[in-house]
């Protein structure tokens, strides 16, 4: 299976510095440091994109404290470990000290207890696994012990796509097809704020991975039974998944939704600056400009829904579209 350490010349510089430097603060506490979304797939990244980080702690409490002592973060630990224990990970902002022009990363913050689990084989939902089949990077890591076991969930994690998405395949497919009816499904999973084609803009900046990555995939479904290899090349079904196993990976995809959109409300505690982060990708992902009133912004959970109703309402089905539009949400 494709490994997870990629060339250095390969990563952007500013994301390792971020992640060197947040291993650093978390004095000891940090097993590895994992790098996705757009920057490392090419996606559109804006000028103001987060790097995206998945941190996997040992655990939470002293992690957190220690982030703390070293003042790159604002709120109390204890609250902060409170929250990683409700729906992880959670989700914060992290920058160099003095060194803004580096960017911003946004880090998934997770034990390693709770990162097996999310992508073993019955996970809570789908917000890690659905992220980390996709292409990664392992950016840092504190011993080869844990950069090993990291890489081998990862694996595993890939080697498992076929069972979920078995009732959402069609009748035959290949690696290319597979990686693409994927994204949509995972896409599909979760209320994002970006135009009704990111998951095939997505699956296009990583086309040569699913390429690459996904026969072996493809394989492990032969090996185990699941999946049949024609003369053509392409893959089918060996048997068409029961009701059972249809309705337990639909109600799966249910519920990763409710719990992705409640994170929603954990960002407000856990992200600092977080409305002004969440505007901007909007207006970069969707084209559409909210100005934002100071009772919204003083009260976002009371008044702001009009305007994620709004958002979901009238994203572009078409992310050019969107690149090139400039439409006013207005003010109430």
């Amino acid at each position: 299976m494709h490994g997870i350490r990629e060339s250095g010349a390969r990563l952007p510089e500013a994301a390792k510095r971020l992640a060197e430097s947040l291993a650093d603060d978390a004095d000891g506490c940090v097993r590895g440091i994992l790098l996705y979304g757009s920057h490392i797939l090419g996606a559109r990244p804006g000028r103001h994109s987060a790097y995206d980080l998945v941190v996997v702690v040992d655990e939470y409490g002293p992690f957190h404290r220690a982030m703390k002592r070293a003042g790159a973060v604002t709120r109390p630990p204890w609250l902060l470990t409170s929250m990683a224990h409700l729906l992880a990970p959670n989700t914060t902002a992290y920058q160099l000290a003095g060194a803004e022009d580096v960017g911003l990363a946004k880090c998934l913050i997770v034990s390693d207890a709770d990162f097996t689990r999310a992508l073993g084989s019955r996970p809570r939902d789908h917000f890690l696994l659905g992220r980390l089949v996709q292409r990664v990077a392992l950016l840092w890591w504190r011993d080869e012990a844990s950069a090993r076991s990291m890489e081998h969930r990862i694996q595993r994690a890939r080697a498992g796509v076929v069972e979920w998405m078995a009732p959402y395949l069609p009748a035959e497919f290949d690696a290319e097809s597979l990686g693409a009816r994927m994204l949509d499904v995972c896409y599909r999973g979760e209320i994002r704020p970006e135009a009704g084609d990111r998951s095939q803009q997505v699956f296009e900046a990583q086309r040569s991975y699913f390429a690459e990555v996904f026969p072996d995939v493809l394989e492990e479904g032969v090996r185990r039974g699941a999946l049949a290899r024609g003369d053509d090349g392409r893959y089918s079904l060996t048997a068409e998944p029961g009701h059972r196993v249809r309705m337990r990976w639909r109600w799966h995809f249910v519920r990763s939704k409710v719990r992705a959109t409640l994170r929603w409300f954990k960002h407000i505690v856990t992200f600092d600056n977080w409305l002004p982060y969440i505007e901007r990708k909007v207006e970069r992902r969707t084209g559409i400009r909210y100005e934002l009133t100071a009772r919204e912004r003083r009260w976002p959970l009371i008044f702001l829904w009009p305007r994620v109703i709004h958002m979901i309402r009238n994203r572009p089905s078409d992310e050019d579209d969107a690149s090139g539009s400039n439409f006013r949400g207005g003010s109430r």
